[in-house]
């Protein structure tokens, strides 16, 4: 397993998958691929972006997210361990499929969530939609 796949989405349980992450890689001496996948801009799904104020405070979002993707890098190497942050915009379950066909990831490790009926309605789940879309092998950290 030379290239693993974490995702982050600043849910605040991060640390789970990364110290999954961290583990795998140490055991197989591979190099974790840090993963964000923040939401598309408005203008991608059909609506204008507004005014420039709504344009500045998204950007201002990106930055942030990039920095602490790459912080947490950061603090994986200083574990020993190769790691770089990525943040990614698109939806969710096929970016991260895209970018592990892209990187040649052989572990997939997401975190997941229990939601309630009402929000698996709408949204689903985006492990499940992983699980059922790859061939990638995924583990699956429990949050919360």
């Amino acid at each position: 397993m030379q290239n693993i796949l974490a995702t982050i989405d600043f849910s605040y349980n991060e640390k789970l998958v990364m110290d999954m992450a961290l583990d795998m890689a140490k055991a197989f001496g591979g190099k974790i691929w840090l993963l964000h996948v923040a939401p598309p801009e408005p203008e991608f799904i059909g609506f204008g972006v507004g005014p420039q104020y709504v344009r500045d405070t998204r950007a201002a979002e990106l930055k942030k997210e990039r920095r602490l993707m790459n912080e947490y890098a950061h603090q994986l190497q200083e574990e020993g361990v190769e790691a770089k942050g990525l943040v990614i915009e698109g939806a969710t379950v096929n970016m991260i499929l895209e970018k592990a066909e892209k990187l040649q990831i052989d572990l997939i490790i997401t975190g997941l969530h229990e939601h309630n009926f009402v929000y698996k309605a709408f949204f689903g789940s985006v492990a499940k939609g992983v699980v059922k879309k790859t061939k990638i092998p995924v583990l699956l950290v429990p949050l919360e």
